[in-house]
């Protein structure tokens, strides 16, 4: 049987979610903002496909460097180099202060 290489390959236990927690995700994930330079964490849901990072990225931490349209761009640490994700809101969430 031939492989598959799309966008979502190997992500079949990745990005499945809770068996409470399936279908659509709430409104206040896509209307949420985020300020230049705050941290945010790239938590992937699997519900919302526009905007959608590369699944290599899910659960890191990066920083808001801008927007792009309704998206933000975020830069991370990756194997000590430096790169830019570009994300939609819903799939990114606020890191905790403590």
């Amino acid at each position: 049987m031939a492989r598959s290489h799309g966008e979502r390959k190997k992500t079949r236990y990745k990005f499945t979610k809770a068996l409470r927690a399936r279908g659509f995700s709430p409104v206040s994930r896509a209307i949420q903002e985020f300020d230049v330079g705050q941290k945010v964490h790239i938590d992937i849901d699997p519900s919302v496909h526009k905007g959608m990072p590369y699944r290599r990225f899910h659960g890191l931490t990066g920083t808001i460097m801008g927007q792009k349209g309704r998206a933000y761009l975020l830069e991370i640490n990756d194997g000590g180099k430096k790169k830019t994700v570009i994300s939609r809101p819903q799939h990114l969430k606020p890191q905790k202060c403590e």
